[in-house]
């Protein structure tokens, strides 16, 4: 049977979903993963969303809260606010209530990814606070570490991610993921995956 890779994802411009679709490729890169892409549903208004120049949502499906049962791993991702997870992908979390009364995700494992606006916006302090969610679940936190090698310390280009996972900077919304921060996000995607299914194997 297959191991089952979950990548549940909220993103308002664009960014945190280009990083979801190469996270998607590298799980699958794993011989017997199957992966698929989760968004999370929308908290604001179509009113609201065009006033903020968001673009139109993709049609990758939206998520419930049990349907994060059936995976065998999972990994987060989410632009950030302030430092933190945006409220969207924290109002999500927060209806997962029911799983964590019955502990239904708890050993298995996971993982994170984000965008910040800029350099100092949160691209360790908000997969270091989002941590807590997984705790509370009791799931495994898996992080890249410096598992990619060379590409975690280029200095000469701007860069995001951190060994917490992979990540990207939207600055002004103009700036897309480059191949680096995509190359990362592919090998997050293939790391995680390979752990699930050692897990899953062990069971």
């Amino acid at each position: 049977m297959a191991t089952k890779v979950y990548i549940v994802y909220y993103s308002t411009y664009g960014h945190v979903e280009g990083l979801a679709q190469e996270i998607k490729k590298g799980a699958e890169s794993v011989e017997g993963v199957e992966a698929k892409l989760w968004q999370v549903p929308e908290t604001l208004s179509d009113e609201i969303l065009a006033k903020m120049s968001a673009p139109p949502k993709s049609d990758v499906p939206v998520i419930t809260p049990n349907e994060l049962t059936e995976a065998d791993g999972i990994i987060f991702g989410f632009p950030t606010r302030f430092g933190m997870m945006a409220a969207q992908f924290k109002a999500f979390i927060d209806s997962t209530g029911g799983l964590w009364r019955t502990q239904a995700l708890a050993g298995k494992p996971a993982g994170i990814f984000y965008s910040t606006g800029s350099q100092g916006g949160g691209q360790e302090t908000t997969p270091l606070t989002a941590i807590t969610q997984l705790v509370h679940h009791g799931m495994i936190f898996v992080p890249i570490g410096y598992t990619f090698g060379a590409g975690m310390f280029e200095m000469e280009n701007i860069k995001g991610g951190s060994p917490y996972g992979a990540g990207t900077f939207a600055g002004d919304g103009s700036r897309q993921p480059t191949e680096l921060e995509l190359g990362q996000a592919f090998h997050q995607g293939k790391h995680i995956a390979a752990i699930a299914k050692k897990l899953k194997g062990t069971v």
